[in-house]
């Protein structure tokens, strides 16, 4: 297969797979795509049948992803058994808030076909209130029984530059090295290379923190800061990131890899992160509620900051960008002056 001059080959070595991915937005539709273009059975879920007639009919999902052609592959359905039924994997790409309520809903799927499913997360969050891990949400919905494997795929990895062949890495985690290897077999190809990682703590907290760090840099870059600020920003920011997960127990090498160090750099620099944009717009002094009208989409790193700053709290852990942010968006504290705030701390030995 050749896309925009890029030969697009198969690594993988595993069967044609059945392959259910919950979840049309800009990463699912991409994933979907990725899974069909390594010659896998795809079937794609979204409960808008106007959503599902465009991508079967136009192979577009103009909402998300603009003109980019989908594979013809991809065949979407709005009937979530008939995505379910017969798969070997199932990809769960809903935002955090619905996750609880599509993995019910799988559940009742499986108990009727009585099979078992691989699952694996590609949503980057953290659930308020219980601060449950997505993966952690997963296993307390979906019983052992029906789960052939669980995890999730993290890393940077832009939807809108995956479907546009940008070539781009990526991590399967799982607990069981064999699930995140059998991931890693179905999706990798020439230009999607997939790495695997056993850290599900660490790299579960390293994809929704960035989102908050994220949301820091759009705001320095609307304030009109350059590379020096930016650069204290993603460190300082990696820093606590890495603090917080280690609380948690995770690896702190995690953190130097695609999960951590990866991942930020991805959604702080980059036009196409929803993160980055609301921090623009936030920097500029627009209202939180414009900001999300705006978006049109899910903003994960809004409700992570809560998240982020409570758990914070709770595990004694200092994490003053987080708390920056936390300001700006909860309390409506002027931008400029909360940065200004951050600057004028205590100096500290770095490390600490």
């Amino acid at each position: 297969m050749v896309f925009s001059g890029i030969l697009v080959t198969r690594r993988n070595l595993v069967s044609r797979e059945i392959i259910a991915v919950l979840g049309a937005g800009s990463w699912g539709t991409a994933l979907a795509n990725v899974a069909a273009e390594n010659g896998h059975i795809v079937r794609l879920w979204s409960h808008r049948a106007e959503q599902v007639d465009e991508i079967n009919e136009t192979h577009r999902n103009t909402k998300y992803l603009g003109e980019h052609p989908i594979n013809e592959g991809v065949i979407a359905v709005a009937d979530m058994k008939q995505v379910v039924a017969d798969a070997d994997l199932v990809l769960s790409v809903v935002p955090t808030k619905a996750t609880r309520e599509v993995a019910r809903q799988l559940v009742t799927i499986l108990k009727e076909t009585n099979h078992k499913v691989v699952v694996m997360a590609a949503t980057k969050g953290i659930e308020p209130v219980t601060y449950k891990r997505i993966s952690e949400m997963l296993a307390e919905e979906i019983p052992c029984k029906y789960l052939g494997g669980l995890g999730i795929i993290a890393g940077p990895s832009h939807a809108e530059g995956v479907i546009k062949h940008d070539p781009t890495l990526i991590t399967a985690v799982s607990s069981d090295l064999a699930v995140a290897k059998y991931v890693q077999n179905v999706l990798s190809n020439q230009i999607f290379r997939v790495y695997t990682n056993t850290d599900v703590v660490g790299s579960e907290i390293g994809a929704a923190l960035k989102n908050v760090i994220a949301i820091g840099a759009g705001a320095l870059e609307s304030l009109g800061y350059d590379a020096n600020a930016k650069a204290a920003l993603f460190t300082r920011g990696l820093a606590e990131i890495s603090r917080l997960g280690q609380a948690f127990g995770a690896n702190p090498i995690t953190f130097m890899g695609l999960a951590g160090v990866g991942d930020l750099f991805a959604t702080a620099t980059s036009v196409y992160s929803r993160n980055y944009r609301a921090g623009v717009q936030l920097g500029q002094g627009k209202q939180l509620s414009d900001v999300v009208a705006d978006m049109g989409m899910v903003i994960e790193g809004i409700s992570t900051t809560k998240v982020a700053h409570e758990l914070a709290q709770k595990k004694h852990v200092e994490m003053p960008i987080t708390s920056a942010m936390y300001r700006v968006i909860y309390d409506n504290e002027d931008v400029k002056n909360v940065m200004q705030l951050l600057m004028g701390r205590p100096v500290s030995q770095e490390g600490k």
